[in-house]
């Protein structure tokens, strides 16, 4: 037997495949054995962007689907982004692993946006480290939309880069190209707001699937189901993830969700009481920030959501 080190590159359930990066020459792979129970209670013990170990009986035979590599243990990760995936789900599922920036694509129309939805993604990645920006997607629709100028001052208030962006009309496209290179990206967001469309703008050689709207509801359809990682011709990679309809947070205290929303974090120290739910306290600086326009109200209504629910997702 021989063993290898490599990262994962997409996910089909119980099958995998990888590739030895930075070289992309991607193989067949299973999961058996003790890796397949040492994750906890997360639904996939290994996501893509996972650095795993794996065997083959005979270096001179190259892994194929009929002799598919054995993973046999999953590294130490760098982060990961995580979610409950479903109400009432005690159960956790993780997005990817080992990434350098989330790319969280959103559109305010078509479909309309859930803020609520964006600030719990962005509440895990802080959580978990990893950077995020923000693709404005498909602003070639809602161009004169009252609404951007609102969506951009509240998130570039919290510290977060908004990108415009329309894949029809490659406007943003190369600043985002710019952002992701020599990078490994997770592409995130809810169904239906353009991921994969962004993914060929960013490398038209690439083709992950692309879906189309709903007009009766306005909703995404489900177009993307695997997890998979692509090469950019840029430098660095992508990761295509299946459009998202809820995002439930995973092992948060109440007390500690205003620490990962860094607009409020910049004024908590002030608060008079410590702990401040930042809520009913008087002295509560939050509150007065809130009240200058220094924190959005939407931002601030996702935070008292956030505190508010028990066992119930969006």
């Amino acid at each position: 037997m021989i063993e290898r080190e490599a990262t994962v590159v997409k996910n089909a359930g119980s099958h995998f495949v990888l590739s030895e990066l930075p070289c992309w020459k991607p193989f067949p792979a299973v999961l058996r054995g003790k890796a397949r129970l040492d994750r906890g209670s997360s639904t996939n013990p290994v996501a893509v962007g996972d650095k795993v170990r794996y065997c083959i009986e005979n270096e001179l035979i190259v892994p194929d689907e009929k002799n598919p590599a054995v993973i046999t243990g999953i590294l130490p990760r760098n982060n990961y982004l995580i979610r409950r995936s479903t109400n009432l789900s005690r159960q956790s599922h993780v997005i990817a692993a080992n990434l350098d920036q989330a790319v969280i694509a959103v559109t305010l129309l078509f479909p309309e946006i859930k803020l609520p939805f964006l600030d719990r993604i962005l509440v895990t990645c802080e959580v978990y480290k990893i950077p995020a920006v923000i693709a404005l997607n498909k602003v070639d629709l809602y161009r004169d939309y009252e609404g951007i100028g609102e969506f951009e001052s509240a998130y570039e208030k919290a510290g977060y880069k908004v990108v415009r962006t329309s894949a029809r009309t490659g406007e943003g496209i190369d600043e985002l190209r710019r952002l992701c290179k020599g990078k490994l990206n997770l592409f995130s967001g809810e169904s239906g707001v353009g991921k994969s469309s962004l993914i060929k703008a960013l490398d038209p050689n690439l083709d992950p699937k692309i879906g189309k709207i709903s007009m009766a509801h306005l909703q995404g359809k489900h177009t993307t189901s695997l997890y998979e990682m692509y090469p950019l011709n840029c430098g660095g990679y992508v990761i295509d993830t299946p459009g998202l309809r809820g995002f439930g947070l995973v092992d948060l205290e109440k007390e500690e969700i205003s620490k990962y929303f860094p607009e409020m974090l910049r004024y908590a120290d002030n608060c008079r009481f410590v702990p401040c739910t930042h809520t009913h306290e008087p002295g509560c600086a939050i509150k007065k920030a809130l009240e200058e326009g220094l924190i959005s109200e939407s931002r601030y209504s996702s935070y008292l959501g956030m505190l508010e629910e028990d066992t119930k997702f969006r």
